[in-house]
């Protein structure tokens, strides 16, 4: 089963960082990254910077449109003020559907501060205590968030209308 996690690092290239060690451990079949994104925000920035990171996966295994929709719900959105408020609600709720909610939502804007950076990972087979041995060198990256049951993946591919891709190791 796949699984959605979003760090926190406590420095704007953190998440970078992460995504090389991450990629050193798919080689070694530690874990499978099907897709990732970030986003890094320095100090003293109006905004974060937001990457995707397709490479880890070909075509994306969650594609554009997810990582841009949430990253503008979570970090552009509010931004822009009341007037779209009711435009917000309706993605929130297309979101809700894969465990993505309010809370969450609110809990990333809050942390996720200039100064920081996080990564939004989809991977799966991960060798957590290898894994977690890699990453301990990595200023302390925090898990925020992970979740993903069967049956929320599928509705978050049914939501976006995309294919699994097949994972790259």
């Amino acid at each position: 089963m796949a699984t959605l996690t979003i760090w926190r690092f406590d420095t704007p290239g953190g998440a970078n960082q992460a995504v090389r060690t991450l990629e050193s451990l798919a080689a070694s079949s530690l874990i499978t990254l099907h897709d990732a994104a970030i986003v890094s925000w320095a100090e003293g920035a109006k905004k974060p910077k937001t990457k995707q990171l397709r490479n880890l996966a070909g075509r994306g295994a969650l594609g554009g449109m997810f990582w841009g929709m949430l990253f503008g719900v979570i970090f552009f959105v509010p931004l822009l003020g009341a007037a779209i408020g009711a435009a917000t609600g309706a993605l929130v709720g297309v979101f809700s559907d894969v465990g993505i909610d309010d809370r969450l939502i609110a809990r990333v804007r809050e942390e996720v501060t200039p100064g920081t950076s996080a990564l939004f990972l989809y991977s799966s087979d991960a060798v957590l205590d290898k894994i977690k041995e890699a990453m301990a060198g990595q200023g302390r990256p925090e898990l925020l968030f992970t979740n993903l049951s069967n049956e929320q993946e599928e509705a978050l591919r049914a939501a976006f209308a995309e294919e699994p891709d097949p994972p790259l190791k």
